[in-house]
């Protein structure tokens, strides 16, 4: 609950902040000199309403849309030593880091990955793939599933959901600026809003969508930092390093779907400015300094 607060909280506070930026700049009144009658304060609302909807109503069904999309076999009773063992890990590691106990699944797919998801600490679903459990040790498992108890009781999912919600925000409000501003200015459309304005806005909206995707993708690459050292205080350094290690081995295994991998544990090949992990090189190299 402390979390969602918080949430809420930054939420009104960057759109205060916001407005009261643009007041002290006289942007409205430098937009009402040229014709341009926007109500910035509405603008900002609607906004913030559109920019944290989609994130909010991703993060609460997070867990129900990774069983799905997945299809995550949950672990209710163990019927098998792996199965039990994996419990067992998992509600040590919950303990130490001071969380409630996750979901614990399994799902099919060659690549060795795992995940973490849920929206809140208390309320989470870890899973890893039977390509993990394949080729990885079990001192290397473990290290896996300990990033991601890390990723939990960092929580990840909120502030990712955060930082996506207010970046959509920007992204909707300055796009409508941008549209309204061309429609009145350029096109001299004095009333409501002609083709220009929301021809212009969608093309702004993609720009901006793109360039906040990087900002997005930069703070996942923090983050895995961060749970890679978590990971390393709850199951122990070298086992998170070898792990790691484990995994550039088989890099050349498909990779997870673009919709699950900001949460786990690998990412695939793709540019490094919209990568959601580091090279794992890098995260080696850190834990290796740390």
């Amino acid at each position: 609950m402390f979390r969602i607060l918080i949430f809420l909280a930054t939420n009104i506070a960057v759109m205060a902040l916001i407005s009261v930026v643009f007041s002290l700049l006289g942007f409205q009144g430098l937009l009402a000199q040229n014709g341009v009658d926007l109500d910035l304060q509405a603008l900002l609302v609607y906004s913030a309403v559109i920019g944290f909807s989609g994130s909010i109503i991703s993060l609460l069904i997070s867990k129900f849309m990774a069983k799905r999309s997945m299809n995550v076999q949950v672990i209710k009773r163990p019927s098998n030593q792996t199965e039990q063992w994996l419990m067992r890990t998992v509600e040590r590691q919950a303990k130490q880091a001071k969380i409630g106990m996750p979901e614990v699944g399994i799902f099919h797919h060659p690549s060795p990955n795992a995940f973490a998801t849920g929206w809140n600490k208390n309320d989470a679903l870890v899973a890893v793939s039977t390509g993990l459990l394949d080729s990885m040790t079990e001192n290397e498992v473990e290290a896996v599933l300990a990033h991601e108890v890390s990723h939990v009781a960092n929580g990840d999912m909120v502030t990712m959901t955060l930082i996506q919600g207010v970046l959509n925000t920007f992204v909707v409000f300055l796009s409508r600026i941008i549209g309204h501003v061309v429609d009145r200015v350029v096109f001299k459309v004095e009333r409501g809003h002609g083709p220009a304005f929301w021809i212009v806005s969608i093309i702004a909206q993609i720009i901006l969508g793109i360039a906040a995707s990087m900002i997005v993708m930069w703070f996942s690459r923090y983050r895995e930092f961060r749970a890679d050292a978590g990971g390393a205080n709850l199951a122990g350094r070298n086992n998170m390093i070898a792990a790691l290690k484990r995994l550039k081995q088989n890099q050349d295994v498909p990779p997870m779907p673009d919709e699950m991998a900001a949460f786990a544990i690998s990412a695939g090949k793709v540019q490094k400015l919209f990568s959601s992990h580091p090279p794992l090189d890098k995260r080696i190299e850190a834990l290796q300094k740390g």
